[in-house]
């Protein structure tokens, strides 16, 4: 059945034409997702599906009955509501009775004598039972539990985060239970763990669903069809995003084929005519006719490609940056306590924790924008920092994008050394003649942030901080950045929430636990949640979300000595090789098939393997802590 129909669809806004011609469908429980750079249109093209803004020209259709629902990058909710109210705010019959449900569970729970409160609770169980309405409470109170809205649901909208707030009209949406569910950048400015709840949740719902997100793991496991909207016009894969990367492939080869033929045709074709006519016959005209056809048939052009091609940072020396008892409080809850880290020349080093535990916190204290209640923050002489932060911080909207690229020099250093003009560079960066001369505030959300990052990144810095990078960046926009950090000289901090950014750029990852404690994990985010799920299998049951890693049974010492600190290092290296091997041994074993000797031996070979990582990791994980 279908559900959705968008028929020659076009949108323009002033000059700029986003696409034309645009046409696709969409079937019951569908899941597709969008892609393209920063800029093309895929907001303005989820906003049309969900019937929030009208097409140039063209028409949408939807299936009588069908309940859409449309989480933007940036909710907007009533500041005055509260918690609950925003999180219940829908128009549904039962969406209204679990709101008043809620209200009056919510002032029974203060007020436990209140016999008024008991009875008008008490008169709507009839109503609950005759809509069938207990399954959804337990259904919405799992989802504000596990979005982490349980002790918040009574506070004000107005005192939320982003983050919080983005969970709230999250919460909202899945509450309802649409027909059709489109959600734009959903894991923007949520923590890991809730990211993974929401792939689980959505991997279950059978509700159909449109997304725009950069998280290729999102991608990878949800989506059944792939759009990329890319030059204006929609092209549909079948599959899920590592099947698109090959379907996009063999297509761009088979373009590439098709235009090789065309060119040398009408090479062919042009000598031909050359040679001279010997008379002006039927058959040369049809040559001169085909020669026009060949050169009107020119592809569109291609889509550009951003290139960050830019000069190493100076050298670094051999101290890069340490943290000694580094402690930070607000409103007398502990973010960061007692924390000591040290960070080598070409360290890549990624955080992850919950929001609002402190990740910023502990970057703005590294970079020098707050101080720390106690510690020290010790930085290299040699050290040369650029601050990617999430707020953008000196973009001033009144000014022109490329008059933002020339404060620093007029001519920027490319990394083979020669001076490239600040028009270049940008254009190199997918910003077109006309843009570099727009005002900044005409900038879309995605290339405000890749102009902040070219910003950044001219600065020839040698310690990259990188707070969420991912936000509001494309996916091929990330893909390059990915490969700039692989030949990048310097030492790489991230803060982020993207799982695959993670598992791609980062050697060690520090994870914010409880009441201020930090704790040190080898690997990016697959390796620790590989950890955590160990963990949790043995640990005791216990009612919170998250298990905190067992201290060591050896009190700590109060640091590390010179050798104990290469054997960390080194474990750092040489845990990863274990697994790597552990990973062969197990693909061999697999394929033994009924070589019994083959199969014992390969079978020995894993368990000492197994039993190496595991001393590893402990002993790592000992020296770790202190």
């Amino acid at each position: 059945m279908t559900i959705l129909s968008l028929e020659a669809i076009s949108k323009q806004y002033g000059p700029r034409s986003l696409f034309q011609d645009v046409s696709f469908g969409m079937l019951k429980g569908e899941r597709l997702g969008i892609i393209g750079v920063n800029g093309c249109g895929k907001t303005t093209l989820l906003r049309i599906v969900a019937g929030l803004e009208s097409p140039d020209t063209g028409r949408v259709t939807w299936a009588q009955g069908l309940r859409v629902a449309y989480l933007p990058q940036t909710p907007e909710l009533p500041a005055a509501d509260s918690v609950l109210a925003a999180v219940f705010a829908g128009d549904a019959p039962t969406t209204r009775l679990l709101r008043h449900y809620e209200e009056l569970s919510g002032a029974l729970a203060r007020q436990p004598d209140n016999q008024t409160l008991l009875a008008q609770l008490n008169a709507l169980t009839p109503q609950m039972d005759a809509l069938g309405a207990w399954e959804a409470e337990t259904a919405a109170q799992s989802i504000i539990s596990e979005l982490g809205l349980a002790a918040q649901m009574h506070a004000p909208v107005a005192t939320l985060s982003g983050g919080q707030r983005k969970r709230v009209a999250m919460a909202r949406l899945l509450i309802e239970r649409p027909d059709l569910l489109i959600l734009d950048e959903p894991t923007n400015h949520i923590d890991t763990t809730t990211i993974a709840w929401l792939e689980e949740y959505l991997a279950r719902s059978s509700t159909a669903l449109i997304l725009v997100t950069h998280d290729r793991y999102f991608l990878e496991r949800l989506v059944g069809r792939m759009l990329e909207l890319d030059r204006g016009q929609v092209t549909s894969y079948q599959g899920n995003y590592e099947r698109f990367l090959e379907q996009k492939a063999e297509r761009l080869m088979h373009e590439a084929a098709a235009e090789e033929a065309r060119q040398n045709l009408l090479r062919r074709e042009l000598a031909w005519l050359r040679r001279g006519a010997r008379a002006r016959t039927t058959k040369q005209k049809a040559h001169v006719e085909r020669v026009h056809a060949l050169i009107e048939q020119r592809p569109t052009a291609a889509q550009g490609t951003v290139s960050i091609d830019l000069a190493q940072g100076r050298r670094l020396g051999k101290r890069v940056l340490q943290l000694k008892g580094l402690c930070k409080s607000y409103a007398d809850q502990p973010l960061i306590n007692q924390f000591d880290l040290e960070v080598h020349p070409g360290d890549r080093v990624g955080i992850i924790g919950p929001n609002g535990s402190g990740k910023t916190t502990l970057l703005n204290m590294i970079t020098g924008r707050i101080t720390p209640d106690a510690g020290e923050v010790m930085v290299g002489a040699t050290v040369a920092m650029a601050y990617y932060d999430q707020e953008a911080m000196g973009l001033d909207d009144e000014q022109r994008v490329v008059d933002y690229i020339r404060e620093p020099a007029e001519q920027i250093r490319g990394r083979e050394g020669a001076l490239v003009a600040a028009t270049s560079m940008l254009e190199r960066f997918l910003f077109t003649r006309e843009q570099q001369w727009a005002l900044i505030r005409t900038l879309s959300g995605g290339e405000r942030r890749r102009l902040y990052l070219l910003r950044q990144l001219i600065e020839a810095p040698n310690l990259l901080i990188l707070d969420e990078p991912t936000n509001d960046l494309d996916l091929q926009t990330l893909g390059v950045l990915e490969d700039y950090l692989d030949e990048f000289s310097g030492t790489v901090i991230t803060v982020s929430h993207d799982r695959y950014f993670l598992d791609r750029v980062v050697q060690r990852t520090l994870a914010f636990e409880h009441h201020g404690r930090i704790v040190e994990y080898p690997g990016g985010y697959s390796r620790y949640a590989e950890r955590q799920a160990e963990r949790a299998k043995t640990a005791a049951p216990s009612n919170e979300r998250k298990v905190a890693p067992p201290r060591p049974n050896n009190p700590p010492s109060k640091g590390l000595s010179y050798k104990e600190r290469r054997e960390l290092r080194e474990l750092e290296a040489h845990i990863p090789q274990l697994e790597a091997q552990r990973d062969e041994v197990a693909t061999a074993l697999s394929a033994s098939g009924n070589d019994y000797q083959q199969a014992t031996m390969l079978s020995e070979q894993l368990a000492e393997l197994e039993e190496q990582i595991e001393a590893a990791f402990l002993r790592w994980a000992e020296l770790a802590e202190r």
